[in-house]
């Protein structure tokens, strides 16, 4: 099995450069299964019913969020989605589910949703204790654990992915939308990727319009961001599932523009 993680989709750009790549990735790879994260898919920040439906129709298995997830009000009309999951550490009581158990080619997979604490500013539970809880609880219901670990620093997304090391089947970061080239299988077998990166603008910083990011680091005032424009990328990580022993035989990065 061939399971597909495109990193953080920017905006319509980035649902549009979904829409243009996926099938083709699809066919050239022998794609199963489809995980995107779209919590920056209302134009950086959260997303609508229109972004879902726009995403859903590329027939992606799972939508991911992350520290954005409340952004648009909307959310809370479909947050029960059976599609789309937010962070499971957030504050118990919070609406929407942290994971998703899917049905694919004969096999159970859980997708699990975290969100980091190191230098993200959103109310959270201790994401290693909800790991562990969730990991646990999953491994007798399913024969596949795939973890987006939605974060900012580099050392708590590598602690995670040795933290859930022979316990999950692929653990991969998402958030700073940059693609990081550290793709390996650890020492007891879990696939892990330190981030994913993005999918929308490629000559913009972090998808963002190039000028206001000056304007913003130049004066230290709270210009407005908006989307870049031009060029688009689509970048993801493909990991490939042994089908006897449900581990990871190979991890291998996408980059499309």
């Amino acid at each position: 099995m061939k399971i597909l993680a495109v990193g953080d989709l920017i905006g319509n750009a980035g649902i549009k450069e979904l829409r243009k790549q996926l099938d083709k990735i699809r066919k050239e790879e022998n794609i199963d299964f489809t995980i995107v994260n779209g919590e920056n898919a209302a134009e950086g920040m959260g997303i609508t019913q229109k972004n879902l439906d726009d995403i859903l129709s590329q027939k992606v298995d799972v939508i991911t969020m992350g520290n954005h997830t409340w952004a648009k009000k909307d959310i809370f009309k479909f947050i029960d989605h059976p599609k789309l999951i937010r962070p499971a550490n957030y504050p118990k009581g919070v609406v929407g589910k942290g994971y998703g158990i899917y049905s694919c080619q004969n096999k159970k997979i859980a997708v699990i949703n975290l969100i980091g604490r190191v230098d993200i500013n959103v109310l959270s539970e201790n994401p290693f204790i909800i790991a562990k809880e969730l990991v646990e609880k999953l491994q007798k219901q399913v024969d596949i654990i795939l973890v987006d670990f939605h974060a900012e620093a580099t050392a708590e997304k590598i602690a995670m992915g040795y933290f859930l090391d022979g316990k999950a089947t692929a653990v991969f970061g998402t958030h700073t939308h940059v693609q990081t080239a550290d793709e390996k299988i650890l020492p007891k077998g879990t696939a892990y990727i330190t981030d994913l990166g993005m999918t929308g603008p490629k000559n913009s910083v972090i998808g963002m319009d190039i000028e206001v990011s000056f304007k913003r680091f130049e004066t230290t005032l709270p210009e407005r961001y908006r989307i870049a424009t031009g060029e688009t990328m689509l970048n993801g990580v493909i990991f490939d599932i042994d089908d006897d022993t449900n581990k990871v035989k190979q991890v291998k990065r996408i980059y499309k523009d």
